[in-house]
C-alpha cells in the first residue's frame, strides 16, 4: 500500500486557507445582518442570489459550514443554491457544531406576536424567527433545555417548541396532572380546573381553588426542563408545579404526567447519568426513573436556616460533580419601578456528596453560569470563547413576573463574579415584558413520533 504524507508546513498553508475561506463565508453572512443597534433584522429565511464563492466546492462548504453557529448556518444556507445544498447537507448528515452559545431569548411587540428574537452573544446581534401558533406572546415560557421551549397557551396546556425547526409538540394535558380536575360544562366540554391543596404527606388546605381555562397557568407552573434520556432513547420533561412546587415528569409521547411524591418546595433539576437530582431548600434528591416505582435519596440536607438567598439552583459542573449556585436581590430604591428585582450576589458551592457538605467556591475560573428559567448551565469558557470567564450570565425568573407583574424592568445582565458587581447584556437593555426572557442553545434537534 503507498504511504501518503504532509509536511507540517503543507499542513499549515491548508489550515490557514481553510480559515481564510471561513472568514470569507463569515463576512458574507454578515453582510446580510445588519447590527442589533440598526433596528429590526431580516428574516432567517433570505431570498437566494448568485453564487458568490462558485470556485468552492461542496465538500469544502460542508466542512466549513460544520464549524458555524447555528444562526450563521441558517443564514448561510440562505446566500445562494450552492450554500443553501451545502446548508441541507451538513444538517442531514448532523456535523454542524455541536458546542452552541447560548442565546437570549425575548419576544418584541415591533416584531409580532408570533415571532421570537435571538441575541447572539457571538455576534452581538439579533435574529428573528417566526413560531407556530398560538402566538408567542401568548403563552407563558418557563423552561428552556436541549434548544426546546417549554410553553404554556393561554388554555394552561403546554407545548415543547424548537425556534429553529419551527417543530411543535403538545405535551400531556394539564387535566393529567395529579393535583387536577376538570371541570365539564353542559355541552361535556372543560371549562374550569378544580386544583387540591395536597402533598404526599400533607393537606394544606381542606377546599380546592377553581379556575378558568386561562387562569389556572397564574398559579400552576414554576419551571419545566427537557433532557434526553439515553437509555431509553426518549426525551424527558420534568414540570415544578403547584401546589408548593411539587414534580411531575412525563416522557414525550406519555399520556399523562406522572406525580414524584411527597416533597415539596422544589427550585431546579438536572438529569445526570440516567437520575433526575432536584434541589429543595438545598437539599439534593436523586430520582431513578427508570423503574415501575420511583425511588429517592437524599445526598445532601438542607441549607443552614440563617442562609440568605432568593433563589436556588443545581448545576452539573463539566469537571464533575454538582454545584449549588445562590442568588440574592439587592434592595431596590427605584420609586418608578417598586417591584423590580435587581440580582445582587451570587454564591457558588461544591457539593461534596461524600461528606455530605458545600464548600464555597470563590470564582469560576475558566468556567461561565448561565442562569434564569433555562436548564442551569456551567460552560468552559475555552471551548465557548465567545464567553466572559468567571461571569454570571443571568435573565429574570422571578416569581412575580409568572404572577402578572409584567410592566417591569427585567432583571437580565452579566454578573463578574470576582468583583461582585453586574453589567448590562446591550446598551440600551433588551426590552421585553412578556413573556419571560429565557437562555437558548439552538439545536436542530428533531423529536420523531412515539
Amino acid at each position: 500500500m503507498a504511504s501518503c504524507s504532509i509536511s507540517l508546513g503543507d499542513l499549515a498553508k491548508c489550515l490557514q486557507k481553510l480559515w481564510h475561506l471561513l472568514f470569507d463565508v463569515l463576512s458574507k453572512i454578515q453582510a446580510l445582518a445588519p447590527s442589533f443597534h440598526e433596528g429590526d433584522q431580516p428574516s432567517m429565511a433570505e431570498t437566494v442570489t448568485a453564487n458568490p464563492l462558485p470556485e468552492l466546492p461542496q465538500d469544502m462548504l460542508v466542512e466549513i459550514f460544520s464549524l458555524l453557529e447555528i444562526p450563521d448556518l441558517v443564514r448561510a444556507g440562505s446566500v445562494c443554491n450552492s450554500w443553501r445544498s451545502a446548508y441541507n447537507e451538513t444538517r442531514s448528515l448532523g456535523i454542524y457544531k455541536l458546542s452552541q452559545t447560548p442565546c437570549l431569548l425575548y419576544t418584541s411587540e415591533s416584531a409580532g406576536d408570533s415571532a421570537v428574537c435571538l441575541y447572539s452573544l457571538v455576534e452581538k446581534r439579533q435574529y428573528m424567527f417566526t413560531l407556530p401558533d398560538p402566538p408567542v406572546r401568548s403563552r407563558f415560557l418557563i423552561g428552556s433545555s436541549l434548544g426546546w421551549l417549554v410553553t404554556v397557551d393561554a388554555s394552561s396546556e403546554m407545548h415543547l417548541v424548537n425556534p429553529i425547526t419551527g417543530q411543535q409538540i403538545a405535551l400531556p394535558s394539564v387535566a393529567t396532572i395529579e393535583h387536577i380536575e376538570p371541570i365539564f360544562n353542559e355541552s361535556g366540554a372543560i371549562h374550569k380546573y378544580e386544583l387540591s391543596w395536597y402533598s404526599g404527606s400533607k393537606v394544606y388546605r381542606t377546599e380546592p381553588s377553581v379556575f378558568t381555562l386561562g387562569e389556572l397557568r397564574d398559579y400552576m407552573y414554576y419551571k419545566a426542563f427537557v433532557f434526553f434520556d439515553t437509555s431509553a432513547k426518549s426525551y424527558l420533561v420534568v414540570l415544578i408545579h403547584c401546589p408548593l412546587s411539587q414534580l411531575s415528569f412525563a416522557r414525550v409521547g406519555d399520556d399523562e404526567w406522572t406525580w414524584i411524591p411527597p416533597r415539596t418546595f422544589y427550585d431546579d433539576c438536572i438529569y445526570v447519568d440516567g437520575h433526575l437530582y432536584a434541589s429543595t431548600e438545598g437539599e439534593v434528591h436523586v430520582f431513578d426513573l427508570s423503574g415501575p416505582v420511583v425511588t429517592m435519596k437524599t445526598i445532601i440536607g438542607k441549607v443552614p436556616l440563617d442562609s440568605v438567598y432568593n433563589k436556588m439552583y443545581i448545576v452539573q459542573a463539566p469537571w464533575g460533580g454538582l454545584l449549588n449556585v445562590w442568588r440574592t436581590y439587592e434592595d431596590n430604591d427605584d420609586l418608578d419601578d417598586p417591584d423590580a428585582r435587581n440580582t445582587g450576589e451570587i454564591k457558588i458551592f461544591s457539593i461534596d456528596a461524600t461528606e455530605k457538605k458545600r464548600v464555597e467556591i470563590k470564582n469560576l475560573d475558566g468556567h461561565a453560569l448561565f442562569l434564569g428559567l433555562n436548564q442551569s448551565l456551567c460552560l468552559s469558557t475555552k471551548e465557548y470563547r465567545s464567553l466572559k470567564e468567571n461571569y454570571t450570565y443571568f435573565a429574570d425568573d422571578n416569581d412575580l413576573w409568572l404572577f402578572g407583574f409584567r410592566e417591569n424592568r427585567r432583571d437580565i445582565g452579566l454578573f463578574d463574579l470576582k468583583t461582585n458587581s453586574r453589567e448590562e447584556l446591550v446598551a440600551p437593555q433588551l426590552w421585553s415584558n412578556f413573556p419571560a426572557p429565557v437562555w437558548i442553545t439552538p439545536s436542530f434537534a428533531k423529536i420523531l413520533p412515539v
